[in-house]
This record gives structure tokens, C-alpha cells and sequence, in this order.
């Protein structure tokens, strides 16, 4: 069955979605755990499909500041990938990498963006990569790109480029743990919604 949108995505579509978005974090957490030097573990990841003002509640509130790493997916599967990443998030990046921290969003200098810029790419290349290598896909990526700005704003992109399709996204959250530190795993797909009955297809699920 052809879905028109997300809201009609069965059980059994969210299920499987659910285990690509278990895999795809486990190895996110995995290229993390090289980069940082320390073993990198996530929770159980919670994949859930909202509308764009619950999922900007789910990651705080449209007001606060926060970085944000966006990447957009073209080839087989056409969309865009969103990394949020709160300042504890940050701190841990910036003391592991760059033996720094940062009280406020507005002290990050030129390295410390290309720092986060760096995880952020691979965090979301390699969740990508695991999605297409289990689906059968090619896919390709953009250079990312870093945003700094408040959550309600950085939201905008993939409501500007897919609400006119839908008004749901795809958010996958966990916690990281490194060193006994939880920290918050954000993570935002919005794929198109072709590309979405193309993934589940090449999934193989079938339902109704």
C-alpha cells in the first residue's frame, strides 16, 4: 500500500523504522566512540513520527539556542537529516577534541564549528550509510552545514522544504553515555514522502 503521509504509516512501517533507526544510532555512537577516544554506548533509541511543533517541544522548545548540523540526502532516497546538539553535547565534543568549553553558543570560534561540524557529518553519514547499506540504496549527501540559532528557527528548514507534504518528521532520540556523562542524542529525518514508500519497499514491508 502507497502511503500519502506519514500519519499512515501501519505499526509494522513504524516497527521497521524503528529498528533502521536502532542500528543507525549504534553506529553513529560507535564513529563517536573513535573520535572521542571513549567508549561511546546509546540507549535504546525512541523513533517516533510527530508533527513539527511537537518535535520542536520534544527537543526543548522553539525559543533556546542550540546548534544544529543539517545535511540534505539526494540519490535514492531524497530528504533531509537534522543533527540538534545541546551545549552538554557540545562541551563534551569541545573538551575531547580541542581540551575546551564553552558557557555560551556565541564563544564557539572558527575550530570549534569545524569541530562540531566534523561529528555532526559523521554522526549523520554514518546513521545514512547503515539506512542505506541495510536497504539496498544509493544514496549521496550534501556538505553539511552548521546552524547556530534558536530551535524554533533551525525547525524551519525541513518545514519550509517538505510542510507543502507533509507537517510530520521522523525524530530519533536517545541518551549517549561517555564516561558516566548522559547526554542527549537528537537526531531529525525527514524524508520525502516518495522516498519513504521507496525505503519501506526496498525494506520489504508489507502491509494491508
Amino acid at each position: 500500500m502507497i502511503i500519502k503521509n506519514y500519519q499512515e504509516l501501519s505499526s509494522l512501517e513504524i516497527d521497521t523504522l524503528r529498528e533502521i533507526g536502532s542500528i543507525g544510532t549504534g553506529n553513529a555512537a560507535t564513529a563517536l566512540s573513535g573520535m572521542l577516544g571513549s567508549p561511546v554506548h546509546i540507549t535504546l533509541p525512541e523513533v517516533r513520527i510527530m508533527g513539527y511543533n511537537e518535535a520542536i517541544d520534544w527537543i526543548g522548545g522553539p525559543e533556546p539556542v542550540t546548534a544544529g548540523v543539517l545535511v540534505h540526502i539526494g540519490g535514492q532516497l531524497n530528504g533531509i537529516m537534522l543533527s540538534v546538539q545541546p551545549l552538554e553535547f557540545i562541551n563534551l565534543i569541545l573538551d575531547r577534541m580541542l581540551s575546551t568549553s564553552i558557557t555560551d553558543y556565541n564563544q564557539l570560534d572558527e575550530l570549534a564549528r569545524s569541530a562540531l561540524l566534523e561529528v555532526g557529518n559523521i554522526m549523520i553519514s554514518t546513521f545514512i550509510n547503515a539506512l542505506s547499506g541495510l536497504a539496498g540504496l544509493k544514496v549521496e549527501l550534501t556538505v553539511p552545514s552548521l546552524t547556530v540559532d534558536m530551535q524554533g528557527a533551525i525547525l524551519t528548514v525541513p518545514m519550509a522544504e517538505y510542510g507543502g507534504q507533509t507537517d510530520y518528521l521522523m525524530t530519533i532520540g536517545g541518551n549517549f553515555s561517555c564516561d558516566g556523562n548522559e547526554l542527549p542524542c537528537r537526531l531529525l529525518l525527514s524524508p520525502d514522502i516518495r522516498s519513504l514508500n521507496f525505503l519501506l519497499r526496498k525494506l520489504g514491508v508489507e502491509d494491508g
